[in-house]
């Protein structure tokens, strides 16, 4: 559905997204992480036709998006972080409005109706936008994405600013919607992507540095070097003794779920089985072991260590200047005479 090879964005002297490649398969829902300034949106607006790209091609649904943009971006139901929403219509007045913009050619009337069943809005469709609350504007937003039944959708930051019973709501109507669907989601949430998505692809100064299933992270090397440990023992003890331990990595205090009891978090040498070593030492000290449970690596735990890691590329270390916008000469470009804005750089 979608093909992008060596897709980059510069801002003169900055390269906010560098020679990306990737492709992504009808059906898949994929999560886009990366710490702020990553090239995430960047990566998004482009995908979207809403920035121009430096250089690169991308294809949507078969459709390059230089050469036949309008078929392309029909192909796609984009939501932005902040919904494009005129919120002096009515829900229903909006939706007529974009429904008219993208020259859809079903039944105007039963297609929205359809909308606002499956996004859960007819109850307020009479209402202004300016009225609403901001989980309710949200689905306003995806609403409007889902005008004309796009075989892709984009969503940029879809539950920023909900409380939570609104972001489970998203969340179970996203994962609905990804059944028959393209899903690309960015988010800053990391758990909300391992729920939704089954794939991730992580982002650090514009370049990809990981891109791989939801399984594949649970088997990356170290992931069965944790353990959760609950132990009857001195509290300003463990730590001490179990640090000085042959193999042992780390060992973090969680805290006391029962009552004369030490919750741990142990983290062992990836060479090592700890657990032999740790019922020897606690058997010495008459400390008795309730739980050891083995911890896969979590998303969370992936995109701290790939992302606190130092740039790998010269080009973006800041002991570098940075590569700057030199085109070469059968690049093409979505739009050579726009200059960008600083909120087009927004990340």
């Amino acid at each position: 559905m979608i093909k992008v090879s060596g897709l980059t964005k510069a801002y003169g002297k900055k390269i906010a997204v560098k020679d990306l490649s990737f492709t992504i398969g009808q059906g898949e829902r994929v999560g886009f992480l990366g710490p702020n300034g990553a090239g995430k949106t960047t990566t998004m607006n482009m995908l979207t036709g809403y920035l121009a790209s430096s250089y690169g091609k991308i294809e949507i649904g078969g459709f390059d998006l230089l050469e036949n943009p309008a078929k392309a971006k029909q192909c796609i139901g984009y939501l932005p972080e902040i919904p494009p929403l005129y919120t002096d219509m009515t829900v229903w007045e909006y939706l007529c409005f974009a429904f008219d913009l993208k020259k859809c050619r079903f039944n105007k009337k039963a297609h929205l109706e359809e909308i606002c069943q499956v996004v859960k809005l007819e109850e307020v469709r009479g209402r202004l936008i300016r009225n609403l609350s901001k989980g309710y504007k949200q689905r306003v937003g995806l609403a409007q994405a889902l005008i004309g039944d796009p075989p892709i959708l984009i969503l940029d930051e879809p539950t920023v600013g909900l409380d939570p019973k609104e972001i489970v709501e998203i969340r179970n109507l996203i994962r609905r919607l990804g059944s028959t669907r393209t899903v690309i989601l960015s988010s800053h949430i990391l758990s909300e992507v391992q729920a939704v998505c089954q794939r991730v692809m992580i982002l650090k100064d514009g370049e990809l540095i990981l891109d791989a299933s939801a399984e594949e992270l649970t088997v990356v090397p170290g992931a069965n070097s944790r353990y959760g440990v609950r132990l009857t023992a001195p509290e300003n003890e463990v730590i001490p003794v179990l640090s000085q331990l042959s193999g042992v990595a780390r060992v973090e205090y969680v805290g006391s779920y029962e009552s004369g009891t030490v919750d741990i978090i142990l983290e062992a040498d990836q060479r090592v089985d700890i657990r032999k070593i740790l019922f020897e030492e606690c058997a010495k000290r008459s400390w008795y072991i309730l739980m050891i449970t083995p911890l896969g690596m979590s998303l969370e735990d992936v995109f701290l260590r790939l992302t606190e890691q130092e740039p790998s590329s010269p080009a973006l270390s800041e002991e570098k200047e940075p590569m700057p916008e030199i085109l070469p000469e059968n690049a093409k470009t979505t739009d050579s005479s726009r200059e960008d804005t600083p909120e087009q750089m927004k990340d």
